[in-house]
């Protein structure tokens, strides 16, 4: 029996799994067996044991990040929990095994004028300049996963009353606004978008290349990364981080944290939550940088106007 394929089954129709959770976690599978044929050769991975998935999770923690190998551990703990429910073995190896904290990275974020100045940079009349700057425009307006942005069809969008329907992870569907410049740069868009694709092979994608089809992830990541080195911004910029920036510049507007969760389609807040300590992060950088007694070069300026200096801590005075 393919354990591999039948796990891939019961995922895509049981669980309802996204296509890149699914191709994630056939892949870390995929790994696990091959790791096993060359470190464990008498295991196959419906008879792996703790040992061989510690030995396994060791070996990445070495060159991986904490976020990847916990995604591979996850996969590993979701397939033999299939296993144990179709009684092809009698315990789960992996449940044991907890997953490891992933590190706290703030993400990368644009401040307004340089995700402004990022939008507009675009120019001529071609089709596809036309493409990217809508693109980068929904981007900033709705905050959209790379693969939701993707996947979008025309008939997701109603620049009517201004609204971006998506499938967001776990094929959960949310509504997401859209504000009135965004929707004026997609109404233009969407007329072009019907001459450009005259005489060529229908499609409802809503962004699409030269020839006409359904644009990729890799595509739109090389997009922005083309206008990110023509801005001259000096910042590591993918399509998330623009995903990362809408959901700052709400925050820091006062926008409500369970508002800003239901637009990115967070499942649990606490994943929305990193964005409290981006905006902390900037608050205290002004913090230092603006109050007398953070900033050493306004004590000095003080201290020069005939200003008493501050008591040593062993001075013993009150």
């Amino acid at each position: 029996m393919d354990y591999i394929d039948a796990f891939s089954t019961y995922l895509n129709v049981e669980k309802g799994a996204s296509g890149n959770t699914l191709d994630a976690y056939l892949s870390d599978l995929r790994q696990f067996s091959a790791f096993l044929k060359t470190t464990h050769p008498a295991k196959s991975l419906e008879s792996a044991g703790l040992p061989e998935i510690r030995s396994f999770i060791t070996s990445l923690l070495k060159t991986d990040k904490k976020s990847s190998v916990g995604r591979k551990l996850a996969a590993l703990k979701t397939f033999y929990k299939f296993l144990l429910r179709e009684h092809h073995i009698g315990m789960n190896p992996a449940e044991l095994i907890a997953i490891p904290k992933k590190d706290k990275l703030l993400p990368g974020f644009l401040n307004v004028d340089e995700v402004f100045g990022l939008i507009e940079l675009p120019e001529g009349d071609s089709f596809l300049s036309l493409r990217d700057r809508t693109m980068l425009e929904l981007f900033y307006a709705s905050g959209l996963r790379v693969s939701e942005l993707v996947g979008l069809d025309i008939e997701n969008i109603d620049i009517n009353i201004g609204y971006v329907r998506v499938i967001g992870k776990g094929r959960k569907e949310r509504v997401v606004p859209v504000n009135k410049k965004a929707v004026e740069v997609v109404g233009h868009y969407l007329k072009e978008r019907m001459v450009f694709l005259q005489g060529k092979a229908q499609t409802g994608a809503m962004f699409v290349n030269k020839y006409g089809k359904r644009l990729t992830r890799r595509a739109v990541g090389m997009i922005v990364k083309k206008y990110m080195q023509k801005s001259g911004i000096n910042k590591h910029i993918s399509p998330h981080s623009l995903r990362h920036t809408f959901a700052t510049h709400l925050l820091d507007a006062g926008a409500d944290l369970r508002f800003i969760q239901e637009l990115l389609g967070h499942s649990s807040i606490s994943t929305t939550q990193i964005y409290t300590h981006t905006s902390m992060d900037r608050l205290m950088k002004v913090y230092d940088d603006a109050h007398p007694r953070a900033h050493k070069g306004k004590q000095r300026g003080m201290k020069s106007e005939g200003s008493k200096p501050p008591l040593s801590p062993l001075s013993g005075g009150n």
